[in-house]
């Protein structure tokens, strides 16, 4: 049986994710590079009101930290958008999480499927920038719904070593839009035409267009399992 080559990975996730995202590529037998294109930062004064809320929405565990740290509540139920998020709810110290394994569109359908009206607003507390419209989609389907910036992610520098062993990477990983449109400045002034971009999905990949790569693959579903699959496609 042929052996499957080491597979130099690059993460460009924010932290404290991209360390456990590392962890995982490590597993599949594969070599990690932590070098995040962006980092977290917590929105000063973000004080959630919950006194009339009577479930949370997730769609990223960066908001789940973030909103923990405002707020000592952990008795109200918890949509996630995935189970990644989902994990880091229940760390944080909620016990009712349901997960809806998908994207912001399948988390809507998840909480209209089980979250009535008369049960009172739910609260999703996000990035300033969110991915998808979710309050926009609960509107839609007569749940009453708001969002609160509870995080933002900005650019983070890379440092000349970092840079340095951009050239030795076989694929770098994107979980967000935001982290390929930072890439793509990146491989502007600094082509690396042997990479090649493992996306979550088609719209995370959007920013990549007309930028030289030796491949563009995005996961079937947008779940982290799905996209480390893509490490060992030919």
């Amino acid at each position: 049986m042929r052996r499957r080559r080491k597979r130099q990975v690059w993460i460009t996730r924010a932290r404290p994710g991209a360390d456990a995202t590392a962890g995982r590529v490590r597993a599949l037998g594969h070599e990690p590079f932590v070098a995040p294109l962006l980092e977290v930062r917590r929105i000063p004064g973000a004080i959630p009101d919950v006194a009339d809320v009577s479930a949370l929405a997730f769609t990223s565990a960066n908001a789940v930290r973030a909103f923990a740290q405002g707020c000592g509540r952990r008795d109200l139920t918890v949509y996630a958008v995935g189970a990644a998020t989902a994990q880091a709810a229940r760390e944080a110290g909620f016990e009712h999480v349901l997960s809806a394994d998908g994207d912001v569109e399948a988390l809507a359908r998840a909480i209209a499927g089980r979250h009535r009206p008369e049960d009172g607003p739910v609260l999703h507390p996000s990035a300033s920038e969110p991915a998808g419209d979710l309050a926009g989609a609960l509107a839609a389907a007569r749940i009453e719904a708001r969002r609160l910036d509870v995080y933002e992610t900005v650019p983070a520098p890379l440092g000349r070593r970092d840079r340095a062993r951009i050239g030795r990477m076989d694929d770098v990983l994107l979980h967000s839009a935001k982290a390929a449109a930072v890439l793509a400045d990146l491989l502007r002034e600094s082509p690396q035409p042997q990479l090649r971009a493992l996306a979550m999905s088609q719209a995370v990949l959007a920013p990549l267009a007309g930028v030289p790569l030796s491949a563009k693959l995005c996961a079937e579903r947008p779940a982290e399992a799905e996209l480390l699959r893509l490490i060992d496609t030919p």
